[in-house]
């Protein structure tokens, strides 16, 4: 007897869970994108006791139809605007259901060819596709991996960091003299990563930003590491942002890295949401620097059609993450890595796991091919512009600076104030969200009180849009008239 499913028994329910799937999609626009339940409502709901017997699946669907979906923030939803787009595309949950087919288990090349070849093959392709520098590339020297975010990518470049910064690391450790050099604006994932790493919070330099803008300072970064160089400090890793999770900030990658050149620093660049735009040509500009870059993340997960997890990382130097990671213990050992003629891509991460990524992304580009995700994400780029002109045409909202690519920040203007602006703009985002016809989130810049629409859902289009911005509009009206302030037209 076995536990597993007979073939046949498999096709009957993987036909069921695929129509629940496509009834699901169908089904988005008219469901809220956030559910209304307190906390503990979902346990209340599942049973207590595992099952001691077998059950069929329409029950487990019956489940998920009361209690998950219901209790679900919907990413996938297209008038979710809330963080960054999570692009679960039905082109990549087949290719994810091929990858679960095989089981791969890629953590050695021995382990399963396919999975790191093909692998490579699509990192390759892609930074081909982004105009990355060729040195990024396997046959340049360099290479690339998928790590599963963003966050493990800046983890795994700051080990190299160390390690190139010193070689003893590996054996004796930090020393508490090492730095890492960030913005107020640079992604949180940053500062876990230097924890992590056992650095302490004291290794981290928050850098200033350029005057009237979110934008690192190169000028400031060269001043802090002439200055800790002085004091017998070792500089280790700068990370410059190309689209920053708040704003939208890009910082000068050219002069940072140029600055960072001198002193032998670790250049990462952290464009996890916005570095897929240069699959545009017209966007590739955004880039800038990044050739002089040791590492470049971005994550397919975000706008790039792809399920999570798929972050995608390139290094310049294809020797540095497994002089930093790889441990080889006798079990581990075979003919193909002794030889040198592979990429064991254990040795590229934290994890000795790892799975077959890779295919999910090849169904994705096989699919809809990088006409259709230029198409995506030029679409997304044409309905922030068209909003951010809809902000500046409407005397009761401001925006935030200039949209970068898909991401428009504004806030609510009241003709009372900072303050009274803030508390309208906090306001109105609550009242939008808890209406369940959209879902938004804020930052603040400055200061100030900033609501952020990020425009990137896979099914997201310009009556959306439209839809959010009627929506706003009504809700700074009703804030305004409950608090007794001027109305706009």
């Amino acid at each position: 007897m076995t536990a597993d499913l007979d073939p046949e028994e498999f096709r009957r329910l993987g036909h069921a869970v695929v129509d629940w799937i496509a009834d699901h999609r169908a089904g988005l626009e008219a469901r809220p994108v956030q559910p209304g339940v307190e906390p503990g409502w979902v346990r209340a709901r599942m049973p207590a006791a595992l099952p001691e017997d077998p059950a069929p699946l329409e029950d487990l669907l019956d489940t998920v139809d009361r209690v998950v979906v219901p209790a679900s923030t919907l990413w996938q939803h297209p008038r979710f605007f809330g963080y960054f787009p999570a692009n679960a595309s039905l082109h990549s949950l087949l290719g994810d259901m091929l990858s679960g087919a095989l089981g791969a288990q890629g953590m050695l090349w021995s382990t399963s060819p396919a999975a790191t070849e093909v692998e490579q093959v699509m990192l390759d392709a892609f930074a081909g596709a982004l105009g990355l520098d060729p040195a990024f590339t396997f046959a340049g020297g360099g290479g690339g991996c998928i790590q599963d975010s963003a966050s493990s990518a800046a983890l795994v470049v700051l080990l190299a960091a160390l390690n190139r910064a010193d070689p003893r690391w590996r054996e004796s450790g930090v020393s508490g003299t090492e730095r890492v050099y960030v913005t107020s604006e640079t992604h949180s994932s940053l500062a876990k990563a230097v924890r992590v790493a056992g650095l302490g919070a004291h290794a981290l330099r928050v850098v200033d930003t350029a005057p009237g803008t979110l934008a690192m300072d190169p000028g400031a970064f060269a001043a802090a590491l002439r200055a800790d160089v002085a004091a017998g400090l070792r500089p280790v890793l700068v990370c410059p942002t190309v689209g920053t999770t708040g704003t939208g900030a890009i910082d000068p990658v050219r002069a940072v890295a140029e600055a960072a050149r001198e002193h032998g620093v670790w250049v990462h660049v952290d464009a996890a949401w916005a570095g897929v735009a240069a699959l545009c040509p017209e966007f590739r500009h955004l880039l800038d620097g990044v050739e002089l870059a040791d590492s470049f993340a971005t994550n397919a997960h975000k706008w790039l059609l792809t399920a999570f997890d798929a972050g995608l990382l390139w290094v310049r130097d294809g020797t540095a993450l497994p002089k930093a990671l790889s441990i080889t213990p006798e079990y581990l050992r075979n003919a193909a890595s002794e030889s040198g003629a592979v990429v064991d891509y254990r040795d590229w991460q934290v994890p000795l796991g790892r799975r077959f990524r890779a295919l999910k992304l090849w169904a994705v580009v096989h699919g809809a091919g990088l006409s259709g995700l230029r198409a995506h994400i030029r679409e997304h780029v044409a309905l922030a512009a068209k909003l951010a002109d809809q902000v500046r045409a409407d005397p009761g909202f401001e925006l935030v600076g200039e949209p970068t690519l898909a991401l428009v920040c504004l806030r609510v203007v009241t003709g009372d104030g900072p303050e009274a602006d803030d508390a309208a703009s906090r306001a109105v985002l609550d009242r939008v969200n808890a209406s369940g016809e959209a879902f938004l989130t804020h930052t603040v810049a400055g200061g100030r009180y900033v609501i952020r629409v990020a425009i990137g859902s896979v099914t997201t289009g310009a009556e959306h849009v439209d839809q959010l911005w009627d929506r706003l509009r009504a809700e700074a009206a009703a804030v305004r008239s409950a608090a007794g302030t001027r109305q706009y037209p």
